[in-house]
């Protein structure tokens, strides 16, 4: 057994009041060189609060051990692996928050005049020109705040080049392997939505693209690799059927991990696609906070880029031009979320060519060999070659009674973080895993030991699965009844 191979978390941490006890010190000076003062009389008695009542007694060292092992608590990416597939939870070098961190950065107004403004530009600029040549494509905005905020950019820039054709269309293609954000920012945008299957490999069918494509149609939002891990092997005859018609091909470039610099979408038809800097280009993930979602388009599509557009003031300088009579116009404040750019910036010149090269290869190789480890004990969702993540099912684990969501949750007893459950959605009882190229071998191999023994106690203690997690401080929760009986406010007693 390898249960509990993370004892970096402490799960019955207790209450600092109950470690209290009279006359304990957290510190201890000499005595005062100055007369003592009466708070109340040097302040105003309005100033000064009595003592607090059972303020609890530690001394230093239980404070700081205290708070430490509650940090524990929140799971990151520096406690071990978050094998979640789709989301790419890739390693946040730490070079990238120095140089996010640095005065000449970090201290910058951004409503700085462009003159005392230069090296932030000549940044956005070097990061436009690398994001260009890794996509093939020929223009970029880094304004948008998210991966989906740059679906979003990308649709309104087809409805722009569309409609300065006479007709902006109405309806948007989306085959069912795609990222859940894509239907939903097609209707956001204002499109009627279409799903469009997928054939027994797991890829776009291209008969049912054929038959779907009309004169309605603006475009198809495709993910490439596909939430499978499948690199969709006829996408350049995907771009021809919709360029046939006039219709445009939006790649969701969520899973380019596993492309750089191995494969340019720009190359293979692409018209508009978004980057997720978080999940490529190992800037910070989730939580809420800033985030960077660049869109890169074909030259017919740059006159709309919103604005405003780093360029060349012509003097050996930069400028942000504001003017641009075509452009969709601003989508984010400012210039967007700079820090996040140089963060990006900061990782791509780190690795250079060869090192993004590697990378690529790198999360291929780990995510195969989880893959070749496992096969023997959990079920493919489809068989066919996989790049960057892997998808199986619990077809095999059912015969026990045992769903993707409860092998997830004894992960947890395992310490580790569970995998994406149930998605894509085009896989029965999905279990999908990318650990992307950080994890070395020896954390993979802990990894597969963990389901591995899993997969055992599916077979022999079934119900000791599906009551997982057993080690947390709060175990299995009655979802049924959180989604029925939901307890949305709190109320003291």
């Amino acid at each position: 057994m390898v249960r509990k191979v993370r004892e970096h978390i402490s799960q019955n941490e207790g209450l600092i009041f109950e470690r209290s006890s009279a006359g304990k010190y957290a510190y201890q000076l000499p005595e005062a060189q100055v007369p003592e003062i009466d708070p109340a009389a040097a302040l105003g008695a309005d100033a000064v609060r009595p003592e607090i009542p059972d303020f609890p007694e530690v001394s230093e060292v239980e404070v700081v051990r205290h708070f430490t092992r509650l940090s524990t608590w929140n799971y990151g990416i520096d406690h071990g692996m978050y094998p979640l597939g789709s989301c790419t939870m890739k390693y946040n070098a730490k070079i990238n928050e120095y140089v996010a961190r640095l005065e000449g950065i970090a201290g910058e107004h951004p409503y700085q005049p462009e003159a005392l403004a230069q090296g932030c530009l000549k940044i956005m600029k070097l990061l436009q020109d690398y994001l260009i040549e890794i996509t093939g494509m020929d223009a970029i905005t880094l304004q948008p705040a998210a991966g989906a905020h740059g679906e979003l950019t990308g649709c309104l820039l087809i409805r722009a080049y569309l409609q300065s054709q006479g007709n902006p269309r109405t309806k948007i293609l989306i085959p069912d392997s795609a990222h859940g954000t894509n239907p939903a920012t097609a209707v956001i945008a204002g499109y009627e939505v279409e799903a469009i299957r997928s054939n027994s490999k797991g890829c776009l069918d291209l008969e049912a693209l054929h038959n779907a494509v009309s004169e309605d149609v603006a475009a198809l939002m495709v993910t490439n690799p596909n939430t499978l891990g499948i690199f969709e092997e006829n996408i350049a005859k995907a771009a021809e059927i919709l360029h046939a018609k006039g219709a445009q091909l939006y790649m969701d470039g969520a899973n380019m991990n596993a492309l750089v610099a191995m494969a340019r979408p720009g190359d293979f038809g692409v018209d508009v696609m978004h980057l997720n800097l978080h999940k490529t280009f190992s800037t910070p993930h989730g939580g809420g906070g800033p985030g960077a979602g660049p869109v890169a388009v074909k030259k017919h599509l740059e006159p709309f880029l919103p604005v405003p557009v780093v360029e060349d003031d012509g003097k050996g300088g930069w400028k942000l031009n504001h003017k641009r009579k075509q452009s969709i116009g601003r989508v984010r404040a400012y210039v967007g979320n700079f820090g996040v750019l140089v963060r990006a910036l900061a990782y791509t010149m780190a690795n250079g060519r060869d090192g993004l090269r590697q990378t690529t290869l790198d999360a291929v190789l780990n995510s195969n060999y989880i893959r070749a480890k496992l096969a023997d004990l959990y079920d493919l969702a489809y068989s066919g070659p996989t790049l960057h993540e892997c998808v199986f099912n619990d077809k095999r684990q059912l015969t026990s009674g045992v769903r993707t969501g409860d092998i997830a949750k004894r992960l947890i007893d395992y310490g580790f973080h569970p995998y994406t459950v149930s998605f894509p959605l085009i896989a029965a009882g999905a279990m999908m895993i990318e650990p992307t190229e950080t994890e070395s071998k020896e954390e993979l191999d802990l990894f597969i030991a963990a389901m591995r023994d899993i997969a055992g106690e599916c077979a022999t203690q079934p119900e000791l699965v599906k009551n997982a997690p057993q080690s947390t401080r709060v175990t299995r929760m009655d979802e049924v009844a959180a989604a029925r009986k939901p307890v949305l406010r709190w109320k003291s007693h």
